[in-house]
């Protein structure tokens, strides 16, 4: 039988609009799956629809990626949690002041998100990172800023589960989340990720919460891969 106490699977509504996002969404359920809410699906629908999730008892990632000056973010994020959303992201590329002034605004909050920070994106090769200015390889990039994001007072990073087991052994707490985009099961193409596992080995290397998107929002049966993608996870546990 499948735990669904806390289910490791985000699904990512990566939809431009709010009717194609909820078609999705009437298949699932709360108890199997988190949902994850863009850039894309958050401009066209807004904030209305991220609380008509969170109405429905989804606990939701509104993945944004905040990136600004300290005092910007800090209110974004206020404003965010407002929504009631489970988690939120920033840029850890935005600096020390910017991530301790936003984790500072939420720890005021009776009941505050998680808030974690976007190391390195997964669809980003080692020849890009070094071509916008990063020097070395991914690895060492995401290992730098998940160092900085856990020293700001952050709750975790996003990164590659490629990452993760280098992230989880030099940041060994378990309540310090890494959630993994780039999560593919065995079944699936791997469409634009570059740096991808299959969502058993993903947790197995250390992730946390595992972001899955065409798997289960291309199918014609979605929640039957999802089903089966918490079968393969559970096989494995």
């Amino acid at each position: 039988m499948i735990d669904t106490a806390d289910s490791k699977v985000i699904v990512a509504l990566d939809f431009p609009h709010a009717s194609a996002a909820l078609q999705l969404v009437d298949q699932l359920s709360p108890e199997l799956c988190k949902l994850k809410v863009g850039k894309e699906l958050f401009t066209a629908a807004g904030p209305d629809f991220v609380r008509q999730l969170t109405g429905r008892g989804f606990k939701v990632f509104l993945d944004l990626k905040f990136h600004d000056i300290p005092n910007t973010v800090a209110s974004a994020c206020a404003v965010a949690a407002d929504m009631g959303v489970w988690m939120m992201n920033v840029h850890a590329s935005g600096g020390r002041k910017m991530m301790e002034t936003a984790a500072a605004r939420l720890s005021g909050l009776a009941n505050p998100p998680l808030l974690i920070a976007v190391t390195i994106l997964t669809s980003l090769s080692g020849e890009e990172i070094r071509e916008v200015g990063y020097s070395g390889e991914p690895e060492e990039n995401v290992l730098r800023l998940a160092k900085l994001t856990a020293d700001c007072g952050l709750n975790g990073i996003v990164c590659s589960p490629l990452e993760a087991e280098p992230v989880r052994q030099a940041l060994p707490q378990s309540e310090f989340c890494l959630v993994t985009p780039g999560v593919r099961p065995s079944f699936s193409a791997t469409d634009d990720q570059k740096r991808i596992m299959t969502p058993a080995k993903a947790l197995a290397a250390g992730a946390s919460y595992l972001v899955i998107g065409r798997p289960i929002t291309a199918a014609e049966e979605p929640m039957t891969n999802l089903q089966k993608i918490l079968a393969e996870i559970e096989q494995a546990g």
